[in-house]
Parts: C-alpha cells; sequence; structure tokens
C-alpha cells in the first residue's frame, strides 16, 4: 500500500513540475493562449505559481523567477511528504 501511495504521491508532484516546465517553453515561442490546451496548462500553472509571484517584490522585472522557486519548492515539498510516508 505504501509503495503505490508513494507512487502517486511522486508522479503528481514531477506532473506539476513538468507542466511548469511546458510553461516556461511555450513562453518562449509564440502560441495561441485562447487553445484549451494551453489555456488548461495556464490554469493548473497559476495556482503554484501565482502565490509565488504576490509574494515576490520583483513585479517590475523582466525575468519572472517564480517557475525556479516553484521548482524548489515543489521538490522540497514531495521529499517531505514521502518521507513522513
Amino acid at each position: 500500500m505504501n509503495a503505490i501511495l508513494y507512487t502517486i504521491i511522486n508522479n503528481t508532484f514531477q506532473l506539476i513540475q513538468m507542466l511548469v516546465m511546458i510553461r516556461v517553453l511555450l513562453s518562449w515561442i509564440p502560441h495561441d493562449p485562447y487553445s484549451q490546451f494551453i489555456y488548461a496548462i495556464y490554469r493548473i500553472t497559476d495556482i503554484v505559481l501565482q502565490p509565488i509571484r504576490d509574494f515576490l517584490p520583483l513585479s517590475n522585472s523582466r525575468i519572472d523567477f517564480s517557475p525556479i522557486i516553484a521548482f524548489f519548492l515543489i521538490d522540497f515539498f514531495k521529499k517531505i511528504i514521502l518521507t513522513i510516508i
């Protein structure tokens, strides 16, 4: 049972990290922001990225550091949760 729960939690955190990476890559290429697929990625990743953007005082910066911080936080929380199991 613990192995199944471990796998589910690990895969969920990895999926979130992959979606954040896809969003970063989408910011570098032209795309249709009204596409349902891209809109879904933006909605899912905004749950993670928006609180970080609200917390950071770098709103005037040209570089968005929230995905980098999100990667570290997602990995940090994943390790904590997986060690508890």
